[in-house]
């Protein structure tokens, strides 16, 4: 199969996690960021591969340069621009590309001023190559204004900002501790998709949806603790039941779950989850530290779990199915697909 042509759709994407090294290394000398380990290209995509990382926690530390030199609009709209024009290259139609405004507020900018240049970049990118782009705004889940930027997030509600998220470290910060932030953001009828089971148990998907509504889940890949195996079988527990028989979204990262989890491809749970039904999408989490593409991912899903060209259309329907976005375009962009792997 020529995966690269394939038409894709991307739910799960981080605008800070997909810098083109290049761009890093030209912002933090505009900037006068000193902080990068080096100014060698080859040397600096090395540190940022994040491949060994081994924990959420040492992969998180690696946006911290990253986040640094994007704390202008001039370099905020460029990011945006240049991460379309990269999932464009990828073969992606539909993209979501999130991240938490709060972290670009360094420089002084307030938090609509840093959406209001993400917005800008990522228009540009679709007025000049067929693309579909949303922004899904995080909120950190380890800070206490999450609030805050739930209203951000609202203020652009039907002007590019399409969902809303909780993101940063899952151990100890339990996703309903923002409950007011996410019925606000879904008051505004902003998507609610919240990441959960990728470093924590069932127990934080189940706080995601049955506490905060959340309606599509960021990884989610620890639903395996709570299937067992019994004498005829898989055995899912209540929380594995109400994922599955509810058809939640679970928007899988494969490459970065292996550098975050310390796992082997041929343990991944892709293959599993798929195989017993759940509701799978393949998405690329963060394209600079987990250097890699949406197709790389489909190379995944094929090589080490068996996915065929029939199941690479399925897992990109239901993508577009559970994307933020209205009927008229779903459609639309449905048919491309069908279109494309018909023939």
């Amino acid at each position: 199969m020529m995966l690269g042509a394939l038409p894709k759709a991307e739910l799960h994407n981080h605008l800070d996690g997909g810098l083109r090294v290049a761009t890093v290394i030209e912002l933090a000398d505009a900037v006068g960021y000193e902080g990068l380990p080096t100014t060698d290209p080859a040397a600096l995509a090395n540190w940022f591969d994040q491949g060994d990382s081994g924990s959420l926690e040492s992969y998180l530390a690696s946006f911290d340069h990253t986040i640094a030199v994007m704390q202008t609009p001039a370099a905020i709209e460029r990011v945006a621009y240049e991460a379309g024009e990269d999932l464009v290259s990828d073969g992606v139609i539909y993209a979501e590309v999130r991240f938490a405004p709060v972290l670009n507020t360094r420089g002084g900018m307030r938090r609509e001023e840093v959406l209001e240049a993400a917005l800008t970049g990522l228009r540009r990118a679709m007025d000049t190559h067929d693309i579909v782009i949303g922004l899904i705004v995080d909120a950190m889940r380890n800070f206490t204004d999450s609030l805050m930027d739930a209203r951000a997030a609202a203020r652009f509600a039907g002007e590019g900002v399409v969902g809303f998220d909780l993101a940063g470290p899952e151990l100890g910060f339990p996703a309903d501790d923002h409950l007011a932030a996410c019925r606000l953001a879904r008051d505004y009828g902003l998507g609610l998709t919240i990441h959960a089971g990728e470093a924590d148990g069932p127990a934080s998907i189940h706080r995601a949806v049955a506490k905060c509504g959340a309606q599509r889940i960021g990884h989610g890949i620890q639903i395996m603790g709570d299937i067992g195996v019994g004498a005829d079988g898989p055995e899912l527990g209540g929380v594995a039941t109400l994922v599955r028989d509810r058809q939640i979204p679970l928007e899988i990262c494969p490459r970065s779950n292996l550098h975050t989890l310390g796992i082997k491809a041929a343990e991944h749970p892709l293959g599993k989850l798929d195989a017993l039904g759940f509701n799978i999408t393949l998405n690329t989490d963060n394209r600079l530290m987990s250097r890699v593409t949406l197709t790389d991912e489909f190379r995944f899903a094929v090589e080490h779990h068996g996915f065929d060209k029939a199941d690479l259309h399925r897992v990109t329907t239901a993508a577009l199915n559970a994307a933020f976005v209205d009927h008229a375009t779903r459609q639309e962009l449905l048919e491309r697909v069908d279109a494309a792997y018909a023939s």
